[in-house]
């Protein structure tokens, strides 16, 4: 029964810290742009031939000078 001496503001304690943390990364705006990051995923251009040498005609190496 004594446990509930240490648990209970234990408890109290941990709730506010977490009340904190999201009343904080609410206004720091970390839910404002929630379906941007999953389109800049889908619209990324990482493919190779996707930079802008790629247009250019390559050198053909036959290996005679």
């Amino acid at each position: 029964m004594e446990i509930l001496y240490l648990l209970i503001p234990l408890s109290v304690l941990l709730v506010f810290l977490i009340g904190a943390v999201f009343w904080w990364s609410v206004k720091s705006g970390q839910f404002d742009d929630l379906e941007g990051p999953g389109y800049r995923i889908l619209m990324d251009d990482d493919r190779p031939g996707a930079d802008k040498t790629a247009n250019e005609p390559a050198e053909e190496k036959t290996g005679v000078e």
